[in-house]
This record gives structure tokens, C-alpha cells and sequence, in this order.
């Protein structure tokens, strides 16, 4: 199992890269949101990938995170959703903003993905509602990391990170703290959700918000 491709970007497609990881390219397909985070052709990347096994095709697809690439593979499991349907959702909303779509139940949200019908969200949403707290608890680490190794190899220069698009690791704290306080993992994981869809920042931040949405009216 191809588990994670660093090297040198040698072509950008529509929807895929050429990596040259030492005289060997690979072609990592990513979502439209990834694409454009990506660096020029010439600079190093890197990416958690994860083979899609055909029996007549063999498919790489590339994430910044690992909670994106979770994120793909329990989407993927949803019957309906496949791999094109599943980078559609993720270019659409990111891995932040499916994890928030499904704790909040917004399957609105994941329609907005091309090729997604109204059936489909909704059964994405209802069959993964309960797993979104152990993704969002998986935080994900810094991508500049990733790329810090993937720029080791002799010959390739370092080129900017990839920008997360929110702070996993700061709703994994304030999913954690909740928890802790006797809240279980799906109501916490909506009251994070909200609180970071509100525009709460960082775990304090976090944490008040969502004691705020679990707090009982009156």
C-alpha cells in the first residue's frame, strides 16, 4: 500500500500530478481545493495518498491531511459515493467542513458537491454522523511538516506548505475537553462543529461556543 508520496511536482493536470519521487512519477489524483494549494510544477510536494484498487485500473489519490484521507475513505464507503463523488464533496467543502456537515446533520451541504444528489448527502450524513467524532479527534497534524521531509531529498528545494484550511487540532482539544465534562461524542461533536462554523478559533474559544450550543434553552 502506497501510503505517502514526497518529491518533485514535474506536471499539473485537471484533476491529477505527476510526482517525481527520484525517477519514478506517480500520478496522484487530488480534489479542486487541493490542486490549487499545491505548489508550481518544479517544487517539492507532498501528499498522503491512498490506492484505489480496480481490475483494470489502478488510481492513486492524494490529501494534505490524514483526516482528509479519512474523511475520503468513510465517504467512499457510503453506497452511491465513489471516488469522484468523494473528491467532489471534499474539493468542495475540505475535510474541516465535511466533518462539520455531518456532526451538524447538514446534508444540505454536501449536496453542494458536483454530482451529489439530495439521496445521496442525506445517506452520507446518516450513516456517518456517529464516526465524525473519532475523525475530528484525529486532528491532523501541520502539512509544513510533511513537506519539511519531502524537501530532505537531495536536489529539491523547499516550496511553501499547504495551507490548512482550519485548526483540526483545535476542535480535537475542545471534542476532547467536552467529553471529558460527561458529553457524549455525537453532541459534542455538533455543539464543535457549530461553534467553529460560528467562527470560533482556537480550543478556549472552541470550548465556550460549544458549551454555549449544549447549554438548555430557558
Amino acid at each position: 500500500m502506497i501510503g505517502r508520496i514526497s518529491g518533485r511536482i514535474d506536471y499539473r493536470g485537471d484533476d491529477h500530478v505527476l510526482i517525481d519521487t527520484g525517477g519514478v512519477g506517480y500520478v496522484v489524483y487530488v480534489s479542486d481545493r487541493t490542486l490549487a494549494a499545491l505548489p508550481r510544477a518544479g517544487e517539492a510536494a507532498a501528499l498522503y495518498t491512498d490506492l484505489l484498487v480496480r481490475e483494470d485500473n489502478l488510481q492513486l489519490f492524494g490529501f494534505p491531511t490524514l483526516v482528509e484521507k479519512e474523511w475520503h475513505r468513510l465517504l467512499m464507503s457510503v453506497q452511491g459515493i465513489g471516488a469522484k463523488a468523494s473528491m467532489a464533496i471534499l474539493g468542495t467543502l475540505g475535510a474541516d467542513g465535511v466533518g462539520r456537515a455531518i456532526a451538524l446533520g447538514d446534508w444540505t451541504a454536501i449536496k453542494a458537491a458536483p454530482g451529489v444528489g439530495p439521496k445521496i448527502a442525506q445517506r452520507a450524513v446518516n450513516e456517518l454522523k456517529d464516526k465524525a467524532p473519532a475523525v475530528m479527534a484525529m486532528g491532523g497534524g501541520p502539512v509544513a511538516e510533511v513537506l519539511a521531509e519531502a524537501t530532505a531529498a537531495p536536489g529539491i528545494e523547499p516550496a511553501a506548505p499547504i495551507p490548512p484550511v482550519a485548526s483540526p487540532g483545535a476542535e480535537a482539544d475542545a471534542l476532547s475537553a467536552l467529553q471529558n465534562l460527561g458529553y457524549g461524542p455525537g453532541e459534542a461533536a455538533a455543539a464543535v462543529a457549530q461553534a467553529a462554523s460560528d467562527g470560533a478559533g482556537d480550543a478556549p474559544a472552541l470550548i465556550r461556543a460549544a458549551l454555549k450550543h449544549l447549554a438548555p434553552a430557558g
